[in-house]
């Protein structure tokens, strides 16, 4: 599972990467945009080739993974593109942390037929892999040479996406991510011509979701809400999306978890995670992305679980930087923090993850994730690379990484 990390300047008309790259924005100055059309509904899934009719006269290709096509998740769309008279075929090969080989391979595939539209069907992974897809379709060379802020030279394939979790917002980005599999290192590629055309948001086709994942997705995206909220890049705009998520996600995960036939939570999670990638596409992230990166490059280690694992240990960091927006994001949770001063109010937002993860059976140290100290220069090295550390609301150093690693195995918070 995977999710895009952009910058509203990437989605601009504007170059300003030098000045992003730095770290750096006029905070007086800030923009909003969102071209992805969003349809959200009990059901949808099975008007998939009504929505399509407009995107497509030739040739749909499908992306997905092999548990999607497996569960069966896949039926009510195909039906509804046979209905449409809406020929297609499917990739279904993705993989978690999606490699350059897998999207080589996929590219491929694609260049044996005359598509017109990319769907993607799936988790984080399936729709940053059609997203890679859509870019190679219209551009040479290998996806890694598009490492970076607004490198594609030429618009995507037109995609829609279908998640099929609630988590990673992908289908609210303009980005995505891929391991590169001579380095192990997580590549984001960041572009306005990555958004998706459509997201359709259907709660049916997470009902088969095992609770494991549920929960795994469902920090996810309550990590990209509190990042975005926290980061030195946020807008009032942003900010605005980033607490209704956390709020929304506070209110429903535990239902969609522990009833997970609830169509309602699991609505709400949806909208949820989405909101939540429209904020963080706006504001990047923080420091919890830019470790779990290398988690997953170098250990493959699913998305969702890495963040939610490393949270509280970088939220423990972050607090003394903005006690303030902690305690909105404590209250959004449900905590009661009258008469706390900000600080003493922050803490109570770290509970609340605490005790999230425990009763989702988290765990509670990266050590039982699978992660190896062995490792640790490069993880430093990866984590300082990526444009999330610039955006985290605390100042970062290497040894900062290093500590929050070295806590974050030994359980310490």
């Amino acid at each position: 599972m995977e999710d895009g990390h952009a910058w509203v300047d990437a989605c601009s008309p504007h170059d300003r990467t030098k000045e992003i790259e730095r770290g750096r924005r006029n905070l007086d100055s800030y923009q909003y945009f969102m071209p992805t059309h969003m349809e959200c509904g009990q059901g949808l899934a099975r008007k998939t080739g009504e929505f399509l009719k407009p995107y497509t006269k030739d040739k749909v290709l499908i992306v997905t993974d092999p548990g999607v096509r497996k569960a069966n998740i896949l039926e009510p769309v195909e039906a509804s593109l046979k209905q449409y008279s809406i020929p297609y075929d499917i990739f279904d090969e993705v993989e978690p942390n999606p490699t350059s080989k897998v999207v080589d391979k996929a590219t491929a595939f694609l260049q044996k037929s005359n598509y017109d539209l990319i769907l993607a069907v799936g988790g984080g992974s399936s729709i940053d892999t059609a997203k890679a897809i859509a870019v190679m379709a219209n551009n040479s060379g290998s996806i890694l040479d598009y490492e970076g802020v607004n490198k594609i030279p030429n618009p995507s394939l037109p995609l829609v996406a279908i998640p099929t979790t609630a988590g990673t917002g992908s289908e609210a980005t303009p980005s995505t991510v891929v391991t590169n599999t001579q380095t192990l290192f997580k590549t984001a590629i960041l572009s306005p011509y990555l958004y998706p055309k459509l997201a359709i948001l259907d709660p049916e086709l997470t009902l088969k979701l095992p609770p494991s994942i549920t929960a795994a997705t469902g920090m996810d995206a309550l990590t990209h809400a509190i990042e975005s909220y926290t980061s030195k890049l946020a807008s009032p705009v942003s900010q605005s999306f980033a607490i209704h998520a956390v709020k929304m996600i506070g209110d429903n995960l535990h239902k969609a978890y522990f009833v997970g036939t609830d169509m309602e939570s699991r609505k709400n999670m949806l909208v949820a995670s989405f909101i939540a990638g429209i904020a963080f596409a706006h504001s990047r992230l923080g420091n919890v992305h830019a470790i779990s990166h290398t988690f997953g490059g170098v250990f493959n280690i699913p998305h969702g679980i890495a963040n939610a694992t490393l949270l509280p240990y970088v939220l423990a960091f972050n607090l003394p930087a903005c006690p303030e927006k902690f305690k909105d994001i404590a209250a959004a949770l449900g905590e009661d923090v009258n008469g706390l001063s900000a600080m003493e109010a922050g803490g109570k937002a770290i509970e609340a993850v605490v005790k999230m993860n425990k009763a989702f059976n988290i765990p509670n140290n990266i050590k039982d994730l699978g992660v190896s100290l062995d490792y640790l220069p490069q993880m430093i090295k990866d984590s300082m690379r990526s444009g999330n550390v610039l955006a985290n609301p605390r100042l970062t150093s290497d040894n900062d990484i290093k500590q929050i690693i070295e806590n974050a195995y030994q359980g310490v918070i």
